[in-house]
């Protein structure tokens, strides 16, 4: 996917502006479960994303490190998020070229479990200033707020973001486009007697 088809796939789902805000991705972000690897909007069922993901940063130097978020910006529900973001996993020290198992996991991997709605799973990327600079864990994974921790590390604006969405198991409908055809205005013909 290229950098402008990605970026407008983050606009159009609402993840700039409801987590992130514009910025231009810099460094590539690749998530995959089970080998399937996410395409922003596409759709994950629970039982596929209940295992850790396997996460691949890019960049050209190791000893650049970078911060992972994973958040839900829909909780508890997408028509009522009281709850945005709620933080499911948060990995720092990760170093360029690599993987999330190289980096260090501050906040541990929760699978997302929607109970009501079609939720947003958002993975955001950020360039650390240094190895150990972001090392504190929130108290809460509810109410997290990535531009807040971002700003509040030095974070800076992330290098990239992708997202997917889940809703529960047997869960059906949601933010769905119905395109229905026009309604007639002139009244039926008369039936021949």
């Amino acid at each position: 996917m290229s950098t402008s088809s990605s970026r407008d796939s983050l606009v159009l789902g609402r993840v700039i502006g409801d987590v992130v805000d514009h910025f231009s991705p810099t460094v590539a972000l690749q998530v995959s479960y089970n080998g399937r690897r996410i395409m922003n909007g596409a759709d994950f069922r629970p039982s596929a994303v209940a295992a850790r993901p396997r996460v691949e940063v890019g960049g050209t130097d190791l000893r650049q490190c970078y911060t992972l978020i994973m958040v839900d910006p829909d909780a508890p529900n997408p028509s009522n998020p009281t709850m945005r973001e709620y933080l499911h996993w948060l990995v720092t020290d990760i170093p360029g070229t690599t993987d999330a198992g190289y980096g260090r996991e501050v906040v541990c991997y929760e699978s997302p479990r929607p109970a009501a709605g079609i939720h947003r799973v958002v993975f955001v990327l950020f360039r650390q200033m240094a190895r150990g600079s972001v090392d504190v864990a929130p108290l809460l994974r509810h109410n997290f707020c990535t531009r807040n921790f971002a700003v509040a590390h030095g974070l800076g604006a992330p290098v990239d973001a992708a997202f997917f969405t889940c809703q529960r198991e047997g869960g059906t409908g949601g933010r769905r486009l119905v395109i229905r055809p026009p309604r007639t205005t002139t009244p039926p013909a008369p039936r021949p007697s």
